[in-house]
Order: structure tokens, then sequence, then C-alpha cells
């Protein structure tokens, strides 16, 4: 361990908040004389912003259709309580600019939240909202013709479609499979669902009514015990895993590695990369690392940058 990682998170966290409430967002936006849509590398400011929109920048373009160089669409999968939009505002422009049709779907949403509840992703039951994913990506390939997809997920959209490449078919139509804050162990957050479960004699995965997928993050839970047996890599997808040694939310953040697939933690790479559970998704150096798993022909090396919690830092040069 090189840092006492709990207390110096604390402190470079209420640092970030800080510098974010007062400069409106420490990771400023991006946008070379070639591209066409600005790039935030923060991930609060930004999430906030998209909340006022029903797509992130570049992305659901459903005239695009894919280049040689990038022949396959990449499928943005959010994380939990997030959507196609909020999770997503430093990737749809990022990969947009770099050549790539770009799309993201909301799932998993709850009606028993109410009116305006479909803004809100990741809350149902996993096995659920891989259908919806499934019927996306086949939207998706019907209407780019592309034969396969790449995803990249963050948080639960790094677990949650392992369900439908195992059980629905498709690992037959994603070649790249690229996941940010990866819970492939499930986490030790979960273990409130799992007292809960015990205390009122239910099952872990109905122990949060109105998330359902979060008792499902559970490591003792159906859905995780499911999807590891006999292994979770799918013959024929290239997997690449994205950590964060500051993860509050994937405990331990080990969880994210696994057996058959690359497995990168920001850190190895940049000791100035504070980055935590929400910030990876807006992360220049984890970005980094996503533009060379997604395209590893054109390769490059990752610049190592200081990078805050929820607020980010400058994009790569």
């Amino acid at each position: 361990m090189r840092r006492t990682r709990s207390t110096l998170l604390a402190l470079v966290a209420t640092l970030g908040l800080v510098l974010g409430l007062v400069l409106g967002g420490v990771g400023a936006s991006t946008a070379g004389a070639a591209e066409k849509y600005p790039v935030p590398y923060n991930f609060l400011p930004s999430a906030i912003a998209g909340g006022l929109q029903s797509d992130a920048p570049g992305t659901n373009d459903w005239d695009c259709r894919p280049s040689k160089r990038h022949p396959r669409p990449v499928v943005l999968v959010h994380g939990t309580f997030g959507n196609q939009s909020t999770n997503w505002q430093t990737y749809g422009p990022l990969l947009a600019n770099k050549g790539y049709c770009v799309f993201a779907l909301t799932y998993g949403t709850e009606p028993a939240l109410g009116p305006g509840s479909g803004y809100v992703g990741g809350l149902g039951k996993m096995q659920r909202s891989a259908r919806e994913l499934k019927a996306f990506v086949a939207e998706v390939r019907a209407a780019t013709g592309a034969r396969k997809v790449d995803l990249l997920g963050h948080s639960q959209g790094t677990l949650m479609p392992a369900w439908y490449l195992k059980f629905l078919g498709g690992a037959t139509h994603v070649k790249r499979y690229v996941s940010l804050a990866p819970l492939w162990h499930g986490t030790q957050v979960a273990g409130a669902a799992a007292i809960t479960a015990a205390v009122f004699g239910v099952p872990v995965d109905k122990a949060v009514p109105l998330c359902v997928a979060c008792g499902q993050f559970s490591p003792d839970s159906t859905f995780l015990r499911r999807v590891r047996a006999g292994g979770v890599a799918q013959k024929g997808v290239r997997y690449t895993n994205i950590m964060t040694e500051y993860d509050q939310l994937v405990v331990p953040y080990t969880s994210g590695r696994e057996k058959g697939m690359r497995n990168i933690v920001v850190q190895d790479g940049c000791d100035t990369d504070y980055t935590e559970h929400f910030q990876i998704a807006a992360d220049p150096v984890a970005a980094g690392h996503v533009l060379n798993a997604l395209d590893p022909q054109h390769r490059k090396p990752v610049t190592c940058q200081l990078v805050l919690p929820f607020v980010g830092g400058p994009p790569q040069p």
C-alpha cells in the first residue's frame, strides 16, 4: 500500500469539492480545431449539467455509420442512479470526436419512484436490465449495419452486461468489453443489503425494494453466483478492467480484477491520480486506457497528471 488511502482520499476529496464549488469544476473542457464537441474532464459538474439533457453530446446519432478504422459502434452502459446523459458527458463527446459511432441507453428505471423516475436508471433487477441492453444493442446493430459492438460500462454498467453476454446470446454481438470501476466479485458496501435481508428473512436481492440491483451487488447474491459459475469471461470477447485504489463504493477495489481479462489500476502508472468511483467516468488518465483498449492497434502512451476526486483535472495534452 503506497499510502493511507482512507485519510488521503478524504483530504483530497474535500479539496476537490471545495475547488469544484469555487471554480465551477476544475476539469476544463477541451476541443481541438478538428473536434466537434468540447470534452469535460470533471464528473460532478458535468453530471449535474447532463441532467438537463436527453442525450450526452456526441451520442445516439442514429444516422452514424461506422468507419473503416472504427467499424464497431460503442454502447455506453451507465451506473446505478445514472442515465444515458448524466453518466457520459466525457465519453460521449470524446469518442465521437475520435470518429466512433456512440450510443447510450437508460436502463433499469423504477416506475414505483413516481413521476420523473424514467430519468433515474440502474435500479431494477439486473436480469431485466440485461434484456433491455440486448434490445438496445440489436437496435444499434440494425441502424448502423454493424455485426458487433463494443461496450463501455461504469459501475453497475460493468457487471449487468455480463448477464447479457452469458445468458442472452450477447457474446456473439460484442467484441470489446471495457469496464470502469468494475465489481466482478461484488462489493462489501452491499453488506448493508445482506444485513437487512438477514434481519427480515428475505433474499438479499430483494432487501432494497426501490433498488433491486443494489442488493445484487452483494458477493452472495444469486445474480453474482450465477454470473461467476463456470467463469465470467466469454469466448471471443476481449475484456479490459480499469480500477482506482480510491474507489469508495467497490470495496475492495480489487473486486474489479478477473482472470482472463486485462486488469489496470490507474495509480500503477500515475501516482497523482486520486480519482474515485464517480470521477473515474471522467478521468483523463483512465480515458487514455479506454482509448487504447478500444483501439489497441493505435495505442498511445497514457499521460499522468493530477486528478482530483469528483472534479477531475485538465485534459491530457
